[in-house]
């Protein structure tokens, strides 16, 4: 994956983690892309981790470029959590170092699939979480966007 000129780089599925930048306070920050069609587009990178922090971007049920199960709510859900949480793993996380989730659900009607698929991954980890029903997605076939944090402290 190529960065944008000026853009410190960014590693991709099967490049080496970004090593060596430092954030503020001498953190080493490591920032990994997927490859996904938006990410050299508009600036950002899959996950990134900061010290005992990592952080999903926004995580949809697009696979090789093509939104996977167009309206199932709860199938898009579990694809979007498994892209997160193979983001993560990435860095080192599993789930159940994953603290915090937050969905986005374009219509109150997928409330309930959203939910119960959020369970049948992190029942039994209960990070804290976030359903928002938002007006839409960047692709109208998106009805589900999911952010994953996970924490890993040293040792």
């Amino acid at each position: 994956m190529t960065a944008a000129p000026g853009a410190p780089p960014v590693g991709g599925v099967g490049e080496p983690p970004v090593g060596g930048l430092a954030g503020a306070a001498g953190t080493v920050v490591t920032r990994l892309g997927s490859g996904g069609p938006w990410e050299a587009v508009y600036g950002y990178s899959r996950v990134v981790r900061a010290g005992a922090l990592a952080i999903t971007a926004g995580c949809t049920s697009t696979v090789d470029g093509r939104v996977a199960h167009v309206g199932d709510a709860a199938a898009q859900t579990a694809q979007a959590i498994r892209i997160g949480l193979d983001a993560l793993a990435e860095v080192g996380a599993e789930p159940g170092d994953v603290v915090r989730t937050r969905m986005y659900v374009t219509d109150r009607l997928y409330v309930d699939e959203v939910g119960r698929a959020h369970n049948a991954v992190f029942g039994p980890v209960r990070p804290v979480a976030t359903m928002v029903v938002v007006a839409g997605l960047v692709d109208p076939e998106h009805l589900v966007e999911v952010e994953l944090e996970a924490y890993l402290p040293a040792g």
